[in-house]
């Protein structure tokens, strides 16, 4: 096998379709299109998952749930992550550098998942209750950091934005 042997596959380099060239072709008249209608018309396009005036089925199937669009996500991250990372204290930043987050800025909640043998120092926005227990057992400290979100903080009487502050 050389570069001179190689080939595409068969059927993977096709001619393009020639409409309109003709009743040889097997394209022509109609072109294709069929027989009156919609379809058939110049500047026919129809939108995505149009049944032909039936009641589409995304617009059939029932709505459920809710989402909560102030909502705050949190980074996971398990103690056994950070028992094999081997560090004695873990800031935001060593944990960019290490990749266990993606961009810069994330929340960051640590879960209780997993032991841990050494004392290690976490900083981190949120820690779930094992996971405080577990660090301090093993003579650590959980950290928190500031610049959590106002989830806690109820929105003031009138405020329609919860995110809105006093003003």
């Amino acid at each position: 096998m050389n570069l001179s042997n190689l080939r595409a596959p068969k059927k993977a380099n096709r001619n393009k379709k020639r409409i309109g060239r003709g009743m040889g072709s097997g394209t022509g008249k109609t072109s294709g299109r069929g027989h009156k209608g919609q379809g058939s018309r110049s500047g026919s396009s129809l939108m995505r998952g149009f049944e032909g005036g039936q009641m589409p089925l995304h617009r059939r199937l029932p709505k459920r749930g809710f989402t909560n669009i102030f909502r705050t996500e949190y980074t996971v991250l398990n103690l056994d992550r950070i028992a094999e990372l081997g560090e004695r204290e873990l800031t935001l930043e060593k944990l960019t550098e290490r990749g266990l987050l993606k961009k810069r800025g994330e929340l960051i909640k640590v879960l209780g998942n997993g032991e841990l043998k050494v004392a290690v120092t976490v900083h981190a926005h949120k820690f779930s209750k094992s996971a405080q227990e577990k660090i301090e057992k093993a003579g650590g400290k959980a950290v928190v950091v500031g610049g959590v979100p106002a989830e806690d903080q109820k929105p003031e009487a009138g405020s329609r934005n919860p995110k809105a502050g006093s003003k």
